[in-house]
Formats: C-alpha cells, sequence, structure tokens
C-alpha cells in the first residue's frame, strides 16, 4: 500500500489539511501504514499533524504515535488532552508501549492519563513497567502473555489461552507456571493443539526454557535473543515468578539505537545528539574529541621537534610521514572496530581475549609484511636513496603490528574495566597510533640513516 503512495497523493493530503476537509482526510489516511503516516507527520507543523491525529481511529492512532520520533511525539502528546491520550492512545496500547509514551511526560501529568484509564488492571501494569530502568528487561518487557498453569489440562488450557489471548496481538510462546505463578517451562502452540484434551499440561511442556530477570541491561537481552534465536523472552522477577515478556521488535529498538549511540562514539561524539539538536548540544557533544585531538597534534609536533635536526638533514623524511600516520591509524582503527563489533555481540569475552590479542598479532604481521614489500619496492624503483627505502619499509612494519594490537588492546581493558569499549574507536586509536608512529619512525630513521648515511 505504501508503495502507491506518490506526490499527487500527498498534495491532496495537504490540501485537505489546508480546507480542513475532515472526509477528505479521513479516507486518505486510510490509505497509509501507521509508520507513513508518522513518516508525514514529522514534515508537518504541531497543528497540522494535530488536526489528522484526532481523526485516525484509536487503534491506529496508537500505533502511529509509537512510531513518531522522539521529539515530534512530545511535541504531539503535549498538544493532545490528558482524556484523548488516556482513551484513545494508552487504553490501545500494550503495557510497554504505554509506559514508553507515559515516560515522555512529567510525573503529574502521567498520573493525571493514568487516572482516565477504565482499566484498572492495564493502569497497574503501566505504573510497575514504569518503576523499571527503561534500559533494563524490566523496562523493556510488556506485561501482555498467555500463562497457563502446570495442572490443567489441554483442554483448560485452550480455554484460558482463547481468554488471555484476546488482546494480545502476537502468540509466540504461551507460558507454564506453577500456583505460585514461578515460571516453569513453555509450551508450543502446535503441540497444545495436537495433544489429548485430557492430558495434564504438566506431561508436555518443555521445561528448557531462556528466561531473563527484570534487572538485566537491555543490551544483553538482545545478545541473548540474537544468540539463541528467539523471537520472545520470558521476564522473571528475583524469585522465579513470570512478569511479563520482551519481542523482538522491542529488541529491535535496542540494538538500533545501540549501533547510533557506538557509532557516534566511534566518530568522537560523546553525547547522544540528533541532527534537529540545537547547534550549542551539538558542539558539546563533539569538542571533547576535537580538544584530545588537538592534544594529540600537540604532541605529535613535540615530538618532530625531538627530531628537528634529523628532518633539517634529511628532508626527505618527511615526504613519508603521513603514509606512516594514515597507514597505522587505519590498521589500528580496523582492528579496535572489529574487537567492539565483537564484544557487542558476545563473541568476545574476557576468557578469549589473550587468544584475540595473539590473532590480530598474526594479522600484524601479514598486513605489514604485504604493506612493506609494496612500499618497498615503490621505493627501490623510484628513489635512489636506499636509507630511505629501509627505513620507509621497517617503520611501516613495525607501525603497523603496533597499531593492530594497540587497536585491539584498548577497547579489551576498557570492557574489562566496564567502559564502553566504542570510544576506543576512531578519534582515541587515530590520535594515539599518529603520536606512535611518528616516534617508531623518527626513531627508525636516526638509526637507519646514522649507520648507512
Amino acid at each position: 500500500m505504501a508503495l502507491e503512495l506518490n506526490k499527487e497523493f500527498f498534495e491532496n493530503l495537504r490540501n485537505s489539511i489546508e480546507n480542513k476537509d475532515s472526509e477528505l482526510a479521513v479516507s486518505l489516511l486510510k490509505e497509509m501504514h501507521p509508520a507513513d503516516i508518522a513518516e508525514f507527520f514529522e514534515e508537518i507543523n504541531i497543528d497540522d499533524a494535530k488536526f489528522l491525529f484526532i481523526l485516525l481511529e484509536p487503534e491506529i492512532a496508537a500505533d502511529v504515535i509509537v512510531e513518531i520520533e522522539d521529539e515530534e511525539r512530545g511535541k504531539l502528546l503535549e498538544s493532545l488532552p490528558n482524556e484523548i491520550i488516556a482513551e484513545q492512545l494508552i487504553e490501545k496500547m500494550d503495557s510497554d508501549d504505554a509506559a514508553d509514551i507515559l515516560g515522555y511526560l512529567d510525573d503529574e501529568r502521567s498520573e493525571e492519563i493514568l487516572g482516565h484509564i477504565k482499566d484498572l488492571e492495564q493502569a497497574g501494569d503501566i505504573v510497575d513497567l514504569l518503576n523499571y530502568d527503561e534500559d533494563s528487561a524490566g523496562g523493556l518487557m510488556a506485561k501482555e502473555l498467555v500463562a497457563i498453569n502446570e495442572n490443567l489440562t489441554v483442554k483448560q488450557a485452550l480455554g484460558e489461552m482463547r481468554d488471555q489471548a484476546e488482546d494480545i496481538d502476537e502468540i509466540y510462546y504461551l507460558y507454564v507456571v506453577d500456583d505460585n505463578n514461578i515460571l516453569k517451562g513453555t509450551i508450543a502452540l502446535k503441540d497444545l493443539l495436537f495433544s489429548s484434551t485430557n492430558k495434564k499440561i504438566l506431561s508436555i511442556f518443555d521445561p528448557d526454557v531462556i528466561s531473563v530477570k527484570t534487572d538485566v541491561d537491555g543490551e544483553e537481552v538482545a545478545q541473548i535473543m540474537e544468540k539463541y534465536d528467539l523471537v520472545a523472552i520470558p521476564v522473571i522477577d528475583g524469585i522465579g515468578r513470570l512478569v511479563g515478556r520482551i519481542t523482538i521488535d522491542d529488541v529491535v529498538d535496542v540494538i538500533r539505537e545501540e549501533a547510533e549511540e557506538d557509532y557516534q562514539l566511534m566518530s568522537g561524539i560523546t553525547e547522544d545528539v540528533d541532527f534537529s539538536d540545537s547547534v550549542f548540544r551539538q558542539s558539546r557533544s563533539r569538542i571533547p574529541w576535537l580538544l584530545i585531538g588537538m592534544v594529540g597534534g600537540i604532541a605529535g609536533s613535540l615530538i618532530l621537534g625531538l627530531f628537528e635536526s634529523d628532518i633539517e638533514k634529511y628532508a626527505v623524511l618527511a615526504l613519508f610521514l603521513p603514509l606512516i600516520v594514515a597507514t597505522g591509524g587505519n590498521a589500528g582503527v580496523q582492528s579496535s572496530a572489529i574487537v567492539v563489533q565483537g564484544l557487542s555481540s558476545g563473541d568476545i569475552d574476557l576468557h578469549s581475549m589473550w587468544k584475540k590479542l595473539w590473532k590480530e598479532f598474526k594479522v600484524g604481521l601479514l598486513n605489514g609484511f604485504v604493506c612493506s614489500i609494496i612500499i618497498f619496492l615503490y621505493n627501490l624503483i623510484f628513489s635512489s636513496n636506499f636509507a630511505l627505502t629501509l627505513t620507509v619499509s621497517l617503520s611501516l612494519f613495525a607501525v603497523i603490528i603496533f597499531a593492530t594490537v594497540f587497536g585491539t588492546f584498548v577497547p579489551l581493558v576498557l570492557n574489562r574495566f566496564k567502559i564502553d569499549p566504542a570510544i576506543a574507536t576512531g578519534p582515541f586509536i587515530t590520535t594515539s597510533n599518529d603520536i606512535i608512529g611518528i616516534f617508531i619512525y623518527l626513531i627508525i630513521a636516526r638509526s637507519i640513516f646514522g649507520i648507512i648515511l
């Protein structure tokens, strides 16, 4: 449906807003997917978005508000009366989405909106979720799930499932609990349907269930679900009682947010910023690493100052400084990026730290050998200065090995001390390798030129 939307369609929609033609607007909105409506809302002003939003059916409006970007969502929520938010949005949402929406509002307004919700059980579920850290399993989970007692027969369980599943969009697993609501296992819907109606659930459920506790970090939840190919995972409290479930759509959001955060850290941006943020906020997020880069540049210039007499005597050395610096920086960023990715996905842990370092050392040896041979042959052909040829080749070999190992070691150490290893990639590794690469190059140059010339 979304693919059929064209320029003429959106012109008609804009005209319906301009003319306050509710009938035309409603007919056009029915042709749009909630994600397309949310995207269109981000292109128009808040008054026009409010005009269209009020025309949406409650179920569609609930889907749309979840899809809208944070800043625009906040503006739209601020413009809507509490009664509309409660009755046409919150009551139509899953508890986790409802908690996320209320999380954008201040406590006083959230309480007022909760007071308008007629379903007291749903309101209680939302309040429970608001008490969890938003980045934890408890903050990600939804209360809506199908839980059946292990002592029920299959026939009784089917009836229980019908009653509980009324307000659930997708059923991935049926969770089996005991009389104290302790999670005991899962049962596939197919097994339930094809089992004898007189059989006890106790005799057919799968006790090997993977679950997470409410205080587990959202990123760890994503790693667990990815590792075991789960589309949903149950959440339990400290004594094993089933309190909710996390579905794959919630985990995808976590993965995307973590990827965006890591990408910004790798680029030298210390805060979570968007394109729409103010100039001051964006500048504040970038300036720390720019200053660190400046300090690195000053350190590099001081090292050059220590070898000023060598450079004056053998000015040809300056020609290959950019090559040494750039190649070392690239080698370091490559290795650190691989390690950060492995740490993020859980493929690398403390037990494999030394194994990874050894492997990267061998990679550095191979890459350094290939690059140094190429530059050796290049200089052998185009330069008559054998001292320079030997210096550049040996320096490049040494710098690539060092940068590769250093780029691996730093994120591993940062991760060991519970610091986000993503900050190691980019400006930090590049700046460090620039300084040390220059030093290695000039030390080798002083030695070789002193011997040969």
